[in-house]
């Protein structure tokens, strides 16, 4: 088991200058590295070996900040990435997570400055264009201006996922949404899409997820004891994908989750309410799966203390 099993991701660090180093000083690759990372779709014969950077960032360590002036977009190699916004009493509002072949700092060639910071959740590499070099580079190789689109399209189409997942009313949904979407990532980077490990800490998925870090724990249980997902530290298994993906399509939110009904409407919608109350509980316990979810939560207290993640 790796040794980041302790939500080391919930401690702040992201300095200044520590691991953040000017752009010429980066390591030099060729830019076919770059293309086939990207678009393995991609003609690279014409190529001549033109260099681009390539940066190693550590854990914890910011790849760039909020309000800086940007200097050049980022692809990432290796590792995992957070941005987040800071507000002026230091919450960090994490908007995004970004792996491997996507785009960091596109956001900012418009505007010249970054609208928000970067940080490495693990030991990251990242192949690094600067601005100065990026159009004349693409209009020099028609192969790279294509790998560029094809890696905005992708950021684009993430931030749609991303609001899909807001867009849920219960907790519960919205981790099952976001669990969902992880799977999907893991399964297009070649791994598997039922085990994985989190490189986000539990208060980075609670921002993420506009939920506080206590009710992602929550969650995480109420997952676990349906049978759904087996929680270990950040080790994650998916033990019932069809009951996951049903819990992600639930819309409404669970009766038993306070705060989520208007507190003046509620008691004209108790009636109501009881009807909706098993919402969840409906797509996971109809008689095939119930008896597979006993079997997989044979032990309830266990599963739901497993899954209380730290």
């Amino acid at each position: 088991m790796e040794q980041g099993l302790g939500w080391h991701g919930d401690c702040k660090m992201h300095p200044l200058d520590g691991g953040i180093r000017p752009i010429g000083r980066n390591d030099s690759v060729s830019l076919v590295e770059l293309l086939n990372l990207i678009d393995h779709d991609a003609d690279t014969t014409s190529i001549d070996g033109s260099p681009i950077g390539l940066r190693r960032v550590r854990s914890g360590m910011a790849l760039y900040h909020e309000g800086a002036a940007v200097e050049a977009i980022y692809f990432v190699r290796s590792g995992t990435f957070k941005t987040f916004k800071t507000a002026e009493d230091g919450y960090e509002q994490v908007l995004c997570f970004t792996g491997r072949t996507e785009v960091l700092g596109f956001d900012a060639v418009c505007g010249g400055q970054h609208p928000d910071s970067a940080a490495a959740l693990e030991e990251s590499s990242v192949y690094v264009l600067p601005i100065a070099h990026l159009f004349t580079l693409a209009q020099r190789f028609p192969v790279l201006e294509r790998a560029v689109l094809l890696a905005a399209s992708a950021q684009i189409t993430r931030r749609g996922e991303i609001a899909e997942v807001m867009a849920a009313v219960s907790a519960d949904v919205r981790l099952a949404r976001f669990l969902m979407q992880l799977s999907q990532r893991m399964a297009s980077y070649g791994q598997s899409p039922r085990r994985f490990h989190l490189r986000m800490g539990r208060r980075d998925i609670a921002s993420h997820l506009g939920l506080a870090h206590e009710t992602i724990s929550r969650s995480f249980g109420a997952l676990a004891t349906a049978g759904c997902v087996r929680v270990s530290n950040r080790e994650i298994e998916i033990l019932d994908l069809e009951a996951l993906r049903q819990y992600a399509r639930c819309t409404r939110a669970r009766v038993d989750e306070p705060g989520r009904a208007d507190r003046g409407a509620r008691s004209a919608e108790r009636a109501g309410a009881a009807e909706s109350t098993g919402t969840i509980r409906h797509f996971l316990q109809s008689p095939g799966r119930r008896s597979h979810a006993a079997s997989r939560t044979s032990n309830t207290p266990r599963a739901a203390r497993d899954a209380a993640v730290p």
